[in-house]
């Protein structure tokens, strides 16, 4: 590496002659900065200051540097180094298809996240193949003199026969990338979402209107935003990691995530527990309930959906490594 990429911990480019010697140059000294996926980080770091993607990059890359992008890209090099994470950089992460909006207020998407929104989806469409919920039997029962009512109004229409759309609840919004996938890929639903942070909201609301999709944002913990409203199914990414353990993280985890994203209390089940005692605000357990979590929480998280006795089937999801990653819990 030249000796004038590496002042004082600043990166300054040297005189390269391509965008491919910019590369490796950028990639070695994020390398010997202790970066974790360095070449990744350069690369990322480079289409986003020459606004260049996929193969238009490639293509690219025996071209002179622009010296127009040279502040920039040095600016962006030494910030990666000092471990922000490259998704603060550039302001965006890729999740399910979908470019979404990051900012040090929300969790950065992870790749394994896109398992839990797939199963969702899946069994969503299997319990509800065309989007719609009828009403309870119990709920007609309670309402029938009311019912009745409506009928007579309505002049003999089958008003006990109405059917609502789904309604998909997202606990932990973050960026929305959960919800606003949901709400993209089954627009049939009506998808709420909800968060602790304003700043968080403001992200996933500014990612909904991205991407054209209408989820209705609520401000508020946990369960809380939505007492009273009919949930068939509810999902959540919540902060899992023991208290304890978060200053062994690595740190772009560490020292830029936001920590109420991160920190689950002692155990790191402290918000599976709250939810399962908050079901009680809702007027019926929700059909399906989906949780991530953390490495070696799985047993304890399917024992929690157990104990509650909703669901008839509780099933465990493995991530990419083979690690369980997602549970659900199904009541058919």
């Amino acid at each position: 590496m030249d000796n004038n990429a590496l002042n004082d911990g600043v990166f300054v480019m040297s005189e390269v002659k391509s965008i491919r010697e910019a590369f490796a140059e950028a990639s070695s000294f994020l390398s010997q900065s202790g970066c974790n996926e360095p070449q990744r980080s350069a690369q990322l770091l480079l289409e986003h200051v020459l606004g260049l993607s996929g193969a238009a990059y490639y293509m690219a890359l025996a071209d002179s540097f622009p010296a127009a992008v040279k502040e920039k890209w040095e600016a962006g090099v030494t910030r990666r180094s000092k471990g922000e994470p490259v998704q603060y950089i550039i302001g965006e992460q890729e999740f399910y298809g979908r470019s979404f909006e990051v900012t040090p207020d929300v969790l950065i998407p992870r790749p394994e996240t896109e398992l839990l929104v797939e199963a969702i989806l899946r069994y969503g469409a299997e319990l509800w193949p065309d989007g719609t919920v009828a009403p309870s039997e119990a709920a007609q029962e309670e309402g029938a003199a009311s019912l009745a009512a409506a009928q007579d109004r309505a002049g003999g229409a089958e008003s006990g026969r109405a059917v609502r759309p789904l309604t998909a609840v997202d606990i932990g919004a973050g960026s929305g990338a959960i919800s606003v996938t949901l709400a993209a890929e089954a627009p049939a639903w009506r998808v709420c979402a909800g968060d602790i942070s304003p700043a968080a909201l403001a992200v996933a609301k500014r990612n909904a209107m991205r991407s054209g999709t209408a989820v209705d944002f609520r401000l508020g913990d946990l369960l809380e935003p939505f007492a009273g409203m009919e949930t068939d199914i509810l999902v959540s990414n919540p902060p899992y990691i023991p208290g304890e353990d978060i200053a062994g993280l690595q740190r772009e985890v560490r020292d830029h995530e936001p920590r109420t994203a991160l920190d689950g209390g002692a155990d790191g089940l402290d918000p599976y527990r709250r939810m399962m005692e908050q079901l009680a605000l809702l007027p019926a357990p929700p059909r399906l309930i989906g949780f991530e979590l953390g490495f070696g929480q799985a047993e304890q998280v399917a024992s929690l959906l157990e104990a509650a006795g909703h669901w008839k089937e509780i099933i465990t999801i493995n991530d990419l490594a083979g690690i369980p990653r997602h549970v659900l819990g199904i009541a058919q």
